[in-house]
């Protein structure tokens, strides 16, 4: 027995049971939002020196990003939209396309130089540098001679 996934049924029309073959059951490296659209995946590291963040957000470009930071919140947005039209025959398609996701982090009280915070986008993962203030960083034990 196969199971085939059909677009539609006889008269071109979605069919009920779309929604349950396109759904992602797996949600590998993102989470989803109650409208169904995905939330990009984020790997904070902590060094000594600084955070690390690096988001997972393929075929995006470093225009769509906008990066605040506010106190201490650091918040990571980006809204895009696109339309699609074509004519075939005696039908016209057209179709639009809206992404949106924010994410929110909240940055350790005194603990960050805000002024050194560095972002880059590549081949389709975000990546950002938050520099520890000096006096924050942990320092190496000191030995300390008995007189």
């Amino acid at each position: 027995m196969s199971l085939i996934r059909r677009n539609g049924d006889l008269f071109n029309l979605p069919s009920l049971f779309d929604d349950f073959f396109t759904r992602d059951f797996n949600r590998g490296g993102s989470s989803f939002s109650s409208t169904g659209t995905s939330i990009p995946a984020v790997n904070i590291r902590e060094t000594n020196d600084d955070f690390e963040v690096e988001m997972a957000a393929p075929g995006m470009t470093k225009k769509d990003f906008r990066i605040e930071l506010d106190g201490t919140l650091l918040t990571i947005s980006s809204e895009r939209g696109s339309e699609r039209e074509e004519n075939e025959g005696n039908y016209n398609r057209r179709e639009f396309s809206y992404q949106s996701f924010q994410r929110s982090f909240t940055l350790p009280k005194e603990v960050v130089d805000i002024d050194k915070i560095k972002a880059k986008y590549e081949n389709g993962m975000l990546y950002l540098r938050i520099p520890k203030r000096e006096e924050a960083k942990q320092k190496p034990p000191r030995v300390i001679d008995i007189s």
